[in-house]
């Protein structure tokens, strides 16, 4: 499936944009370990599904998308996950 479809890249994610004939966004979130805890991990992993409810799952858009922390992400703060979160956002729309 990570060979598929279009691929996004911020800072500290790898975003991967497919197309699904189910009529609404699905996300998923992929946290490798690089090492860390399982606490970190999971940290990390609720950090960004939240922020794909708030920011991804708004677009009328019918695609899997599938987020993948690189390994800088562990050492970013809520508001730069953010920031990319919302960077990548408007590229994942629908065209107009």
């Amino acid at each position: 499936m990570l060979r598929e479809g279009r691929r996004l890249r911020a800072r500290l994610l790898d975003v991967k944009l497919l197309s699904s004939p189910l009529g609404h966004l699905r996300v998923g979130v992929l946290v490798p370990k690089y090492g860390f805890t399982a606490v970190r991990r999971n940290t990390l992993k609720r950090r960004l599904r939240e922020l794909a409810r708030q920011h991804l799952l708004t677009l009328s858009n019918s695609s899997d998308v599938v987020i993948r922390a690189r390994r800088e992400a562990y050492a970013a703060s809520f508001a730069e996950l953010r920031d990319d979160v919302v960077r990548v956002a408007p590229q994942l729309a629908p065209p107009a």
